[in-house]
């Protein structure tokens, strides 16, 4: 298929007046994005997809939700499974602001500790962790002192 027939086939989602879109989410991790910012549990308009085409990322996910603005926390939780997510903040159709995120030095409640004898995973408590390493993401768990790497984050 060529390059203008791909341009004219191109669905286009329609545009917000007011909240975020948070852009190139890796396919794989859409739904976890979703879980960890609530956003399965919001009555605002949401668009998302995934598997688009990416240069960066091969595919991508992006997610379009009316009327919401993310706090300095929550769009850094973002960076533990979308570490390359960038996001715009939209304000009367138009892109009011641009924000990258960043893995925070301290990540809690949102993850369960890979160790599996892990103090946490028996007790209702809240899980805590230390970033010791932002790329690749390692984190360090508060009670076992185990380190959970990127690819063993579970999110609770």
């Amino acid at each position: 298929m060529s390059d203008e027939l791909k341009k004219k086939l191109k669905l286009k989602v329609s545009a917000i007046q007011n909240g975020t879109v948070i852009d190139h989410i890796p396919s794989e991790n859409l739904f976890k994005v979703i879980t960890i910012l609530g956003l399965d549990k919001v009555n605002n308009q949401i668009t998302f997809g995934a598997n688009f085409e990416s240069q960066k990322l091969g595919n991508k996910a992006i997610i379009k939700i009316s009327d919401k603005f993310f706090e300095d926390d929550e769009i850094n939780k973002i960076a533990l499974i979308a570490p390359h997510a960038k996001l715009n903040i939209i304000r009367d159709y138009e892109v009011a602001e641009k924000r990258i995120v960043e893995v925070p030095e301290e990540v809690n409640g949102i993850m369960r500790c890979f160790n599996p004898k892990c103090i946490s995973n028996f007790e209702p408590m809240v899980t805590r962790f230390k970033v010791v390493s932002k790329a690749p993401i390692g984190l360090k768990c508060r009670y076992c002192e185990k380190i959970t790497h990127e690819d063993q984050i579970v999110i609770i």
